[in-house]
């Protein structure tokens, strides 16, 4: 790179160009967050705004290119939800969330781009995000919603909102998205706990009105199949620590002889495994357990637990760069990612 310009007024997007060695199109190109620039460009153009402490006049750029320099993480939730079941409290409390914000973070933040948080959880508020949305108060959305029958996906593509869905939409939606193997990831738990000596195997499932859980409990049951076993026991969470409590004390009173449990989230895990405690069966020796995503609540457990790792920081970052490309290019086709898991292999099982 060049010497840093003398600071005599304010550094334009020329002096970083000269700094950094390449044009004053590709230096707009990184500011504006085009995703192509090839990465070595894009270091050294990051690298010569430092050098020169270059601030984007952001009003002015606003006018011109009608944008924000910001995006909204919307967390959708389902309007039918138990009273004791916070949503606000849930968002600080499930290890998911906090790691979606670390992947989206981690691509919006060198280009000076903000996170806004918006929770939704009825038609009203709804109907409110997506007006807000048509004002162009933001660029775009990263969108969790998780249920099958939540509208949002729909209501977005039809504002012509740029966004992109963690999971695969319940329904048919022309929408960019995001999502794990959850069948393939069921497969490698069962897989790991039938070549451990497990025949009976239970499973503590996630919510059914939700593609994810639907896939796991899918992968589960073709897995099984696949050695010629059955299910030992279904019982339903709802992917909450008092969730997988509360299943795993179904599962006890109604199917209680298995050697095993897939439970469809480590924070289901966390509560299901104080409850195989009291009742006198001990991890892994009588049941053994496998959790999935591989979040701070698979350390929490005592033993840790085996658990199906979903790369979430890996998968909220490509949700930010595709949302940040059809920002760029509105024309831009829809795309979609599919992250494999693995199997982390602890103490549970």
């Amino acid at each position: 790179m060049n010497r840093k310009p003398p600071s005599t007024g304010s550094v334009t997007l020329e002096d970083v160009a000269r700094v950094a060695g390449v044009s004053r199109a590709t230096v707009s190109r990184v500011i504006n967050g085009n995703t192509t620039v090839d990465p070595a460009m894009r270091e050294l153009v990051e690298r010569a705004v430092a050098e020169t402490d270059y601030v984007p006049n952001r009003a002015a750029r606003s006018l011109v290119t009608r944008r924000t320099d910001s995006i909204a993480l919307v967390v959708s939730e389902a309007e039918q939800r138990p009273v004791a079941d916070p949503f606000l409290g849930r968002m600080f409390t499930d290890p998911f969330f906090g790691r979606v914000v670390t992947g989206v973070m981690e691509v919006i933040r060198p280009r000076g781009v903000q996170l806004v948080l918006m929770l939704v959880d009825d038609a009203a508020s709804r109907a409110n995000l997506v007006s807000y949305l048509r004002q162009g108060h933001v660029d775009g959305v990263v969108l969790i919603c998780g249920h099958v029958a939540d509208p949002l996906p729909r209501m977005l593509a039809e504002a012509r909102v740029p966004a992109v869905l963690s999971g695969r939409p319940g329904q048919t939606t022309p929408i960019s998205f995001v999502e794990a193997d959850h069948r393939a990831g069921a497969a490698l738990a069962v897989e790991h706990l039938v070549s451990a000596g497990r025949r009976r195997i239970a499973t503590i499932a996630g919510p059914m009105d939700m593609p994810a859980s639907q896939e796991r409990l899918t992968g589960f049951r073709e897995a099984l199949a696949a050695h010629g076993l059955a299910e030992a026991g279904v019982a339903e969470g709802d992917f909450t620590q008092a969730g997988g409590a509360a299943a795993m004390r179904r599962l006890l009173a109604e199917s209680p002889d298995f050697d095993a449990v897939f439970v469809a989230s480590d924070l289901m895990a966390l509560g299901a495994l104080p409850v195989l405690g009291r009742e006198g069966r001990s991890v892994p020796q009588d049941v053994a357990l496998v959790g999935f995503d591989d979040s701070s609540a698979a350390l929490a457990c005592d033993p840790q637990l085996t658990t199906v790792r979903q790369p979430l920081e890996e998968m909220a970052a490509r949700m930010a760069q595709l949302l940040l490309q059809q920002i760029s290019d509105p024309a831009e086709a829809l795309q979609s990612a599919v992250f494999h898991p693995t199997l982390v292999i602890r103490e549970s099982a």
